[in-house]
């Protein structure tokens, strides 16, 4: 990297900062690989060398980090076999200088996932919800199992540097729900202010399907493929979709709302779809669902039947978004992606309709994909503030 010189001396130090703190960062998780430098450290060397700043520069730039907590010194006998002479400093980005939290909240249960700062998981709640609770009584679910993880892990609230949250509905960019059907009192929720009162630190909310393809593309079926869709798989299905490796919310973040398709032709509702009586199916009753999936492959008539009528829906739905934005790949998740015979008529539909089929995968993270693609979301907030040169950073739904 060329030498930076000119210009405002303040931005130029920020700029210094993130480009020597971006390099110690990769140099720990990189670690060593020829036996020359201690696994997960750099010297004053290695990051005048790879940074391409002075060495007075970075050693500057070093201390600070260092006075900031998010630095530290490795002694020098862990360096392996001693040499003669002063040992050079070496260094490591202390990713334990702050923690992240994701959060999923769902009709039935919520769950939380801690980390570091380099995204390493420390620990995972999950505790079980009734569909029918208040938003109050959610909130108050949320904020217990999050004190119970934090407790558990021995990691203090105050060390959270960033919360994503993953939750049902069309959310706006101020982290407040616009509509949602899922959850009782959720529409019109102030949910990250709400939020960022028990956590005081900046809160970023989204989609459940949103922060799952989220996911899938950090570390699950969608790994290395930049245009994807996540399907969130159920009566009503949603979801959530990368174009060019960056998230696609649409103007109000009402994107990949497939559930809604129905209506352009007045069709049965997705209550209606599956019912075997005549008589709506609650769309929260997932027992019940899979009971009508369970009596088809018994052979019962009407329940294959309305089980035709799911999957020939869910394929008209995921056909529409793979048609408009012609993915690379379709992730399937959600409740209805275990059930049997669920894949494969997908796919073999979509091959029919599109003129280029993407592939079709199931989930690989599963239950954990809204809760992990949360947690992404806090560490690309964190990651945004680390590595600016501007000084501030303003990130959507992050609040104060």
């Amino acid at each position: 990297m060329g030498r930076l010189t000119g210009g405002d001396p303040s931005l130029l130090r920020r700029i210094n900062s993130a480009v020597v703190l971006h390099a110690l960062r990769a140099a720990t998780a990189a670690g060593s690989g020829d036996g020359s430098r201690t696994p997960g450290a750099a010297t004053l060397t290695d990051l005048t060398r790879v940074t391409g700043l002075s060495r007075p520069t970075v050693e500057g730039v070093i201390d600070g980090l260092i006075g900031s907590g998010l630095a530290v010194d490795v002694p020098a006998e862990e360096g392996g076999v001693r040499r003669q002479g002063r040992p050079a400093r070496r260094f490591r980005f202390r990713a334990e200088a702050g923690h992240l939290l994701g959060i999923e909240i769902g009709p039935h249960r919520v769950a939380a996932l801690l980390s570091d700062l380099d995204g390493r998981a420390l620990g995972s709640t999950v505790r079980e919800v009734s569909e029918k609770a208040s938003a109050d009584e959610r909130l108050e679910r949320v904020r217990g199992s999050v004190a119970d993880l934090l407790r558990r892990a021995g990691v203090a609230r105050h060390s959270l540097r960033a919360v994503g949250v993953g939750s049902p509905g069309v959310v706006e960019d101020d982290g407040s729900v616009h509509l949602c059907t899922a959850l009782p009192g959720w529409t019109g929720l102030r949910l990250g202010e709400r939020l960022r009162r028990s956590f005081r630190c900046p809160v970023l909310v989204e989609n459940d399907a949103n922060t799952a393809a989220v996911a899938e593309h950090w570390k699950g079926a969608a790994l290395g493929s930049d245009d994807v869709v996540f399907v969130l798989a159920g009566l009503s299905p949603g979801a959530g979709s990368l174009i060019g490796g960056r998230l696609h919310r649409g103007f109000g973040g009402a994107a990949g709302e497939i559930g809604a398709l129905h209506l352009l032709g007045r069709e049965a509702t997705p209550e209606e779809v599956l019912s075997t009586t005549g008589e709506p199916l609650n769309p929260l009753d997932e027992a019940q669902v899979a009971g009508v999936f369970a009596r088809a492959r018994e052979g019962d008539a009407r329940a294959r039947a309305a089980v035709d009528r799911f999957v020939r829906r869910l394929v008209h739905d995921v056909a529409a978004l793979v048609l408009a934005l012609d993915p690379e790949v379709v992730v399937v998740g959600g409740w209805a992606a275990g059930l049997a015979g669920m894949l494969e008529p997908l796919r073999e539909e979509l091959a029919r309709y599109c003129l280029r089929p993407p592939h079709v995968a199931l989930s690989l993270l599963g239950e954990a994909a809204v809760s992990t693609g949360a947690l992404r979301l806090a560490l690309d907030h964190v990651e945004a503030e680390l590595f600016a040169v501007e000084g501030t950073v303003t990130a959507r739904r992050a609040g104060p």
